[in-house]
């Protein structure tokens, strides 16, 4: 019996029961409709949002996924603040993934004739149509959220026990990729921060568990600066996880997307033996928040993709 493991990316998010329900939904409403539970093809959930925003969003369950559907829901998740940089490694890391984001101060950004999209954006944020102070909690939202994972940060909500961030989420996927139950074909499809986590498992984690197939939805996997965190298992010629990933990686991102940066295709720099064999496939969501997981899910590519790997 086929099984999908599910992870997801930065904000908020409802309980992770509901976020599985509302993705699995999301697959059997699309245009080209993939219903998961009709096909005799399991799932599974890596939830790792309690670990950095506190209580689950249970009132975003009723509305079907709206908090990746509209900007609002982002700030809705909380005015989450900068991270704090312990040493200069980790302030050099931070201002340099900052500048991938946007080229303007905070100042800048709170002023009151910033344009939304300036004449010449010079960063991923400054493409995107959206109030600077909603993209400024993007921001500081996905600067968090990978800076805690990749230094493994000692961290916790506020009324939490604190936890080391990479090691508590790289056990919850671990555990989750290799429950007894999973079977085979096994697809493994992360979004946003999630693709970081996936992959950090598969290519640097020795326990993980094989998997047939990796899909990478609205990644950040391509900016230089991740790519240096994951060193020395990393390197360009061979990023591939080859040794956990029988099959194909195929990686979906929409150029506006800007959690993708300007360097959102993966082939060249996850290469196989030098062989870049990733599929890097470009869709065009709708909407002014480009980031969106459910949009992503109900795209026919992504459809397709799944419905391929899972040997339907």
């Amino acid at each position: 019996m086929p099984h999908v493991t599910f992870i997801h990316g930065i904000a908020n998010k409802p309980p992770a029961d509901d976020l599985l329900r509302i993705w699995r939904r999301t697959l059997a409403d699309a245009a080209e409709p993939l219903p998961l539970g009709d096909l005799g093809v399991t799932s599974s959930l890596v939830y790792w949002a309690d670990l950095m925003y506190g209580d689950p969003d249970s009132d975003l369950s009723a509305h079907e996924g709206v908090l990746e559907n509209t900007p609002q829901a982002v700030d809705a998740s909380g005015g989450e603040s900068p991270p704090q940089p312990r040493n200069a490694e980790e302030a050099a890391f931070l201002a340099r993934l900052r500048s991938e984001m946007t080229e303007l101060s905070d100042a800048e950004m709170a002023a009151p004739d910033a344009p939304a999209v300036p004449a010449q954006p010079q960063g991923a944020l400054e493409r995107v149509p959206l109030p600077w102070f909603l993209k400024k909690r993007i921001m500081n939202a996905f600067l968090r959220d990978v800076h805690h994972y990749l230094f493994d940060v000692e961290y916790a909500p506020p009324g939490r026990s604190a936890v080391h961030i990479q090691q508590t989420i790289r056990q919850r996927f671990i555990d989750t990729v290799c429950d007894a139950a999973v079977t085979r074909p096994h697809i493994v499809v992360s979004h946003s921060m999630g693709t970081v986590i996936a992959y950090d498992c598969l290519k640097r984690v020795g326990t993980c568990a094989n998997v047939d197939g990796f899909i990478t939805i609205g990644s950040p996997l391509g900016l230089d600066e991740i790519q240096d965190k994951l060193r020395p298992e990393w390197n360009r010629a061979n990023g591939f996880p080859r040794s956990k990933v029988a099959r194909d990686w195929v990686n979906i991102f929409d150029r506006l997307d800007p959690v993708c940066g300007f360097d959102p295709a993966l082939a060249n720099d996850y290469r196989d033996n030098d062989v870049g064999t990733i599929k890097d496939q470009v869709v065009v969501n709708d909407g002014a928040w480009r980031h969106s997981a459910t949009k992503y899910l109900r795209q026919p590519v992504f459809g397709a993709t799944l419905r391929g790997m899972l040997d339907l």
